[in-house]
């Protein structure tokens, strides 16, 4: 229903729809708030969803079966065996394809009327505006804070809105960003987050865990929001944050206001280098201080006398973990209180899952005078791979 804070629909109707059409979408038609001209405005919409991955599969599939006539997918990835536990666009056959293709066939078994573009690319600041101009909305699923932010300022350079997700363990949230709405609402990603929190401050999924159907709980109401855009009724999220807690069973919103500190946006950066995946201090710490899981094999097997330290979580280590090493999470050793507890006599070989958070405790030791500390590059995955293909990969 339109109300004072309704927007105008992105998308002028289709002309019409066909008989086929009718019966397909007739559970929308007899809402009278959609009906049949929000139908016509849904079949003549283009929406680029980025990523096919724990949010992008729940979205996608919604949005093909909500009759989005035009869905755009940028996905460069390959579907692996960890995926399946939530993105449920992808099943065990698809495993090794590309997402792009397991989705766009999981899209067109919904519904074949629509178009689907392939994007196999990594979306790069040189791409990605050219890219949001062939579209009528955005749909963010990625988890990486570059990534948000490149999103965020190509959509505002574009001129598009964009809705955004977040997920992480048991908590979700919701908005929608769009710089250019009208009656002076504009509002984008920098005002919720004006910089990148510090590297290392905020896990990724792959280090922290998800729960599956939390996608399930975020997507639908992402792409409840893009409906609502598209279509223009209701109250979008625009200038509201809404946080789902699963555990609690709690959703609440949250108002966001523009950020007075914030410049005008125009140009594109290095993303990367703004969030930076490790700090300065982290990485310069590691420079020769760093070796291959086969070098840590070799200094193993030669009986060399080394301290092997997992940075890791009791979880992480619960699910596979390297013989002879020991367990201090790396929050004990930033604090300094697990300092006492480390050998002074040997050297100390720290690892994590990939080599983040390791390089972030590498810091930590050289500060304390453990000058000939080091990390594992690639950690307990690159093991996994590179020494003992037996161990599992999480």
């Amino acid at each position: 229903m339109s109300s004072p804070k309704s927007l105008p629909p992105l998308v002028e109707p289709a002309p019409e729809l066909t008989r086929d059409e009718v019966a397909r979408y007739s559970r929308h038609l007899i809402i009278p708030d959609l009906g049949v001209d929000g139908q016509k405005r849904l079949k003549n919409a283009k929406v680029l969803v980025i990523g096919a991955g724990g949010l992008g599969s729940p979205a996608l599939l919604y949005l093909a079966a909500a009759g989005v006539g035009t869905l755009g997918i940028v996905e460069f990835d390959e579907v692996d065996a960890s995926n399946l536990q939530r993105q449920i666009i992808h099943g065990e056959s698809d495993i090794g394809r590309a997402k792009a293709d397991s989705a766009r066939d999981s899209i067109l078994e919904i519904n074949s009327g629509i178009e689907v573009r392939l994007h196999k690319i990594r979306l790069e600041p040189d791409n990605a505006v050219d890219l949001f101009r062939e579209y009528d909305l955005i749909v963010d699923g990625t988890d990486n804070f570059a990534t948000r932010y490149l999103v965020n300022d190509a959509a505002v350079l574009a001129g598009k809105p964009y809705v955004w997700g977040s997920i992480y363990r048991f908590e979700g949230q919701v908005s929608v960003f769009w710089e250019d709405a009208p009656d002076g609402r504009g509002i984008n990603y920098r005002d919720l987050y004006l910089e990148a929190p510090p590297p290392g401050m905020v896990p990724s999924c792959a280090e922290g865990g998800v729960l599956g159907v939390l996608c399930a709980s975020i997507g639908s109401i992402m792409v409840t929001e893009a409906i609502k855009l598209l279509t223009g009724v209701g109250d979008p999220l625009l200038g509201r944050l809404m946080v789902y807690d699963a555990l609690d069973m709690s959703y609440r919103t949250i108002k966001l206001r523009r950020d007075p500190e914030r410049q005008p946006i125009t140009e594109l950066i290095d993303y990367e280098a703004f969030c930076g995946v490790v700090s300065e201090e982290g990485q310069t710490a590691a420079i020769g201080s760093t070796i291959t899981a086969r070098a840590l094999k070799e200094m193993i097997d030669a009986g060399k006398p080394v301290e092997i330290i997992d940075v890791r979580e009791p979880v992480e280590w619960d699910i596979v973990h390297i013989d002879g090493a020991r367990l201090i999470p790396k929050d004990r050793i930033l604090s300094g209180e697990a300092l006492s507890e480390l050998p002074q006599n040997r050297p100390i070989v720290l690892h994590c899952k990939t080599g983040v958070r390791s390089a972030e405790a590498l810091a930590a030791l050289k500060r304390a005078g453990f000058a000939d500390a080091t990390h594992v590059q690639g950690g307990i995955v690159a093991w996994a791979k590179q020494v003992d293909p037996s161990l599992p990969v999480y």
